[in-house]
């Protein structure tokens, strides 16, 4: 594995290395093309500069030799029909017909004409400009061209400047990774100390990094965890208190399930036995012994779809199932089935038919659970009101105090001065969790001594109807 300053030193001499390349490229077509266009120009100036001459000239060989001499340039003349009469750098008689070289070309259009070529016979490119003149001999093409080859030197002499610059500049980064290495190594030597000091649970080591604000962070972080590490055992100790109390609440919920079961089986079994005993009894009161039966059993039956209830409450994972229905008839059942458990109490109904959509089950459950609880705490009439935006069950009875409305629907909740026959305490805490899955809440007003009324609103119930929820 490479250390900091090696892979430093790799990605510095890596970006510099491409760095090089790059100018490298930019500065040589950059001088190129420069050359080329001062190249161009200069060409064209000598061609105005030469042309007098050339028109007056009796001897063009003589000229063209003078000129390539003094201006460091290439010489050509071509006739009309592209023959070669004068050239200063090679033998014209070997050279070949220029009417259709490019420039040549140009210049009978233009009144110049340019190009850029590779030469065979000098082995070398060229800047071509030539230009159309009229002698007294007749239509000639007066050409210079200019040779490239001091693009190539100029370039390397450039780069060779570039070079020694860059290599200067991976020298100096070499030395600044060293020495960046040398202190992260420093600092990594202070962390790892701690570490090992840590590990030996002392938690009053001292760690200070110098250089890399990094290394800062990372010992903020440290002493952070050695904080937590510190406290565990506090936090093991509330913990196996939380547990305990779980445990504890886990007992309460299984005394109040056998509490709430032992009556009605035991009532199921007594019905059951004596009808089993005797196969001669009273018709009408065998009758009588079957709907006492029928009625208990509904009452596990709500019983263990309260607890399922409270179980998926418990982990949050309770959905609903909407349907169109008229929730009148579902408040007329739940008071028939309570006016048979409590047959010496008066259960009052106001309202009319009221088309909701929600899920029928669950409401049924939530009017059954607040129409019992107003019953179980009161000795006169339950009312039970439904009207176009709202339904309300209304008790004459004890009350609630004011420092208990908050708490009364929390999860195992009880008002422990009172004696409630629901005693796992989860009847207003699924009250309140399925009116809020159906984006309602439970109202509560209640004044100790007077009575206390629970509603709940049906707005959300009629807006979303027609639409699934869950």
């Amino acid at each position: 594995m490479l250390r900091i300053h090696q892979l430093f030193f790799l990605n510095v001499l890596g970006l510099f290395t491409a760095a090089l390349l790059v100018a490298s490229l930019i500065s040589f077509f950059a001088l190129k093309s420069m050359i080329i266009t001062d190249g161009k120009e200069r060409l064209i100036q000598n061609i105005e500069l030469l042309e007098p001459q050339i028109i007056e000239s009796k001897n063009l060989d003589s000229l063209a030799s003078t000129i390539a001499k003094k201006a460091h340039l290439r010489v050509t003349v071509v006739t009309e029909e592209g023959v070669v009469i004068a050239e200063s750098d090679t033998d014209k008689t070997k050279m070949e017909n220029h009417s259709n070289r490019v420039e040549i070309m140009e210049a009978m259009q233009n009144p110049y004409g340019t190009t850029i070529r590779y030469s065979k016979t000098l082995k070398t490119d060229f800047v071509y400009v030539a230009k159309k003149i009229a002698t007294p001999k007749g239509i000639l093409y007066f050409r210079l061209s200019m040779s490239l080859k001091s693009v190539m030197e100029h370039f390397y002499t450039l780069w060779i400047k570039l070079f020694i610059a860059f290599t200067l500049l991976i020298v100096i980064a070499l030395i600044i990774a060293y020495n960046i290495s040398k202190k992260a190594r420093y600092d990594i030597l202070q962390i790892t100390r701690y570490l090992d000091e840590i590990s030996a649970k002392n938690y009053r080591a001292v760690l200070k990094p110098e250089y890399f604000r990094e290394f800062l962070q990372i010992s903020i972080l440290l002493k952070n965890l050695v904080k937590k590490l510190h406290n565990r055992d506090k936090q093991k100790r509330k913990h196996t208190a939380k547990l305990r109390l779980i445990n504890k609440q886990q007992n309460d919920i299984l005394s109040a399930i056998s509490h709430e079961f032992k009556n009605p089986i035991a009532a199921i079994m007594g019905y059951a036995e004596t009808l089993h005993d005797d196969l001669n009894i009273d018709p009408k009161i065998r009758e009588k012994f079957l709907d006492k039966i029928l009625s208990n059993t509904h009452r596990v039956t709500l019983m263990l779809d309260r607890l399922a209830l409270s179980v998926k409450l418990e982990n949050n994972d309770l959905s609903i199932k909407p349907s169109t229905f008229d929730l009148s008839n579902v408040c007329l059942d739940s008071i028939s089935i309570l006016q048979a458990k409590y047959p010496d109490r008066s259960i009052r109904f106001d309202g009319g038919s009221k088309s909701v959509f929600a899920d029928k089950t669950m409401l049924e459950l939530v009017i059954t659970n607040l129409i019992d609880n107003a019953l179980k705490y009161s000795e006169e009439e339950v009312s039970v009101t439904l009207t176009d935006t709202t339904i309300s069950i209304t008790d004459k009875g004890i009350g609630i105090a004011p420092s208990e409305l908050d708490k009364i629907t929390s999860k195992f909740y009880r008002v422990q001065k009172n004696r409630w026959d629901n005693s796992m305490g989860l009847g207003l805490s699924i009250v309140s969790y399925i009116l809020k899955l159906h984006d309602s809440a439970l109202t509560i007003e209640s004044t100790q001594g007077v009575g206390s009324t629970f509603s709940f609103s049906l707005v959300s119930m009629i807006e979303k109807k027609g639409k699934s929820k869950k």
